[in-house]
């Protein structure tokens, strides 16, 4: 069956400004619930407005800018135009700050479906439905039903009398995770803080190695937090890093050795913030993402260069067969290892972390045995995937 969204957004806060233009994650808030909306498959977005100001139509043109399609409208009998027959309507309150688990779980019915929260203190900010719950600000309507509120509304307001007429029908009421507290609906700006705090949090991902854990959160948390306000796009970051790395195997071919170095350390946070940005913005990278996929390979590449240039300038054929090495053990492990969890995952040769192995080396000028140096982690790290996975299989 077909499914819609229909946002409410035209509700104003104290200082006369629309709550769907709260300031959150570096967009406005009617941006992240048509997010939500696309992320759960519904289309067309339609937003509810009386007034379409210049920062309102720049929100919608960055939507659509990202691919997804919001349609404005001024009342009601447009909006139901707007959905096929027999659809049913995913209805957001104006100002909500949704919980993507709980519109996961309202699609999942084909049927008229009400989230709640209880009726306390803590949603006094909710609109009542009974004596015991009040409305989460999600719910699955039919298209039809939004037709014939459309048809009698006269001076009341949509966003209430859809849901009034919605509960009249008996619609099925799905109760909030957590007893409600993923649930906000945001009067102030200042709302929206702890919120926007704990998406961000939740963007951090899982560390899979050590440099990543220990090194580059606090670069990482910067980078997301200036970058989440502009307009540079997830996958521009990955290609970036791509770039860099792609420049820093043809400085090291040059012998350019600090310039290449200082490619690839500045490389190494660009793909983790390009993700978490991407999250954010409810448009996750694919787990096969060219760029990414690439930098592994290209990495490889400057090892090889770095190998190749020391190998002419006093390194001898060693230096090169070192590069050959590391490029072999590391492949080896990373194809031995996937798919299945290692216990010492962190410690183990990564792209990452053997930049940032390297650097000692560097400063003290031994090019050459930091190679040896990293085709020795290489080889442990492939010799520890091995007695991890095969003692799995055998258990």
């Amino acid at each position: 069956m077909a499914l819609g969204a229909l946002i409410s957004a035209y509700h104003e806060d104290d200082q006369g400004g629309l709550r769907a233009l709260f300031p959150l994650a570096g967009r406005t808030l009617i941006e992240y619930q048509a997010r939500c909306a696309a992320a759960v498959g519904a289309a067309p977005i339609v937003v509810m407005v009386e007034r379409i100001p210049a920062a309102l139509n720049d929100a919608f043109e960055r939507l659509r800018g990202e691919g997804i399609a919001v349609v404005p409208v001024s009342d009601g009998s447009e909006a139901a135009s707007r959905f096929e027959a027999g659809a049913l309507i995913l209805q957001l309150a104006d100002g909500l700050a949704p919980d993507v688990p709980t519109l996961n779980r309202l699609t999942e019915f084909a049927e008229p479906a009400i989230a709640i929260v209880p009726d306390d203190e803590a949603h006094a900010d909710f609109e009542r439905i009974d004596g015991v719950s009040r409305w989460a600000g999600a719910a699955l309507v039919e298209g039809h039903t939004l037709g014939s509120t459309a048809a009698m509304l006269g001076d009341w307001d949509l966003q209430s009398t859809l849901l009034r007429r919605t509960v009249q029908a008996g619609a099925r009421r799905i109760a909030t995770e957590d007893g409600g507290a993923a649930a906000l609906l945001a009067h102030r700006p200042e709302d929206l803080t702890g919120f926007e705090r704990r998406l961000l949090v939740a963007t951090r991902g899982e560390r899979s190695d050590w440099s990543s854990r220990y090194v580059l959160p606090i670069v990482e948390e910067f980078a997301t937090e200036r970058l989440m306000e502009s307009r540079v796009r997830p996958e521009w970051l990955v290609f970036a890093g791509l770039l860099l790395t792609a420049a820093a195997a043809f400085c090291f071919s040059r012998g350019w050795l600090w310039p290449a170095l200082g490619l690839l350390i500045t490389s190494t946070p660009l793909d983790l913030v390009g993700a978490r940005l991407a999250s954010l913005r409810l448009q996750p990278l694919p787990p096969r993402h060219l760029a990414r996929r690439l930098l592994w390979p290209a990495a490889g590449l400057a090892l090889l260069a770095l190998g190749w240039w020391s190998s002419h300038h006093g390194g001898g054929w060693g230096a090169f067969f070192a590069a050959i090495m590391t490029a072999a053990f590391a492949e080896a492990a990373r194809i031995e290892r996937a798919g299945s969890e290692v216990p010492p995952q962190t410690w183990l040769f990564s792209r990452r972390n053997a930049i940032f192995a390297a650097i000692p080396f560097a400063a003290a000028g031994w090019w050459v045995p930091g190679l040896v140096a990293l085709a020795t982690y290489a080889a442990v790290s492939l010799f520890v995937v091995q007695h991890f996975r095969h003692g799995i299989d055998r258990d």
